[in-house]
C-alpha cells in the first residue's frame, strides 16, 4: 500500500514539483500508512527507485541515450546505464531515509500521547 501511494503521488508532482518533494510524500505517508520501521524504508525506497528508473528510461530511450552518455562521460562513469543506476540508488535512499524518519516520528507522537495520559 505505502509503494503505490508514494509512486502515484510523487509521479503526479514531480510533473510540477521540485525533485525534492519525493521527501515529503515518503515522510508523510509512511507517518500516516507506515506500519514498520522496515516496510516504511523499503516501500519508499523501491517506490522512488523504480519511478526515477522508469521515468529516466522513458526519457531517455527514445534519443538513444545520448544525454544519458554524454552525463555519464562528465561524471566519470562512462556507461549511462550506470548513471541511470547511481541516479535511482541515491533517490532512493533518500526516499527510504525520508520514510523511515516518518514512521519515527509517528511513533514518538504516539508516545508523547500514552505518556501525557499516564501523567
Amino acid at each position: 500500500m505505502v509503494f503505490i501511494v508514494i509512486a502515484i503521488i510523487c509521479f503526479l508532482l514531480q510533473m510540477i514539483a521540485p525533485w525534492w518533494v519525493i521527501i515529503v510524500v515518503a515522510f508523510a505517508t509512511c507517518g500516516i500508512i507506515g506500519k514498520t520501521g522496515k516496510i516504511a524504508f523499503w516501500q519508499s525506497f523501491f517506490a522512488i527507485f523504480l519511478l526515477w528508473i522508469g521515468y529516466s528510461l522513458f526519457k531517455s530511450l527514445p534519443n538513444d541515450n545520448l544525454l544519458a552518455s554524454r552525463v555519464a562521460v562528465m561524471t566519470g562513469v562512462k556507461v549511462w546505464w550506470v548513471l541511470l543506476l547511481v541516479t535511482g540508488l541515491i533517490s532512493g535512499l533518500v526516499a527510504g531515509i525520508s520514510g523511515y524518519c516518518g514512521y519515527q516520528f509517528r511513533m514518538a507522537m504516539l508516545a508523547k500521547k500514552t505518556d501525557e495520559k499516564i501523567a
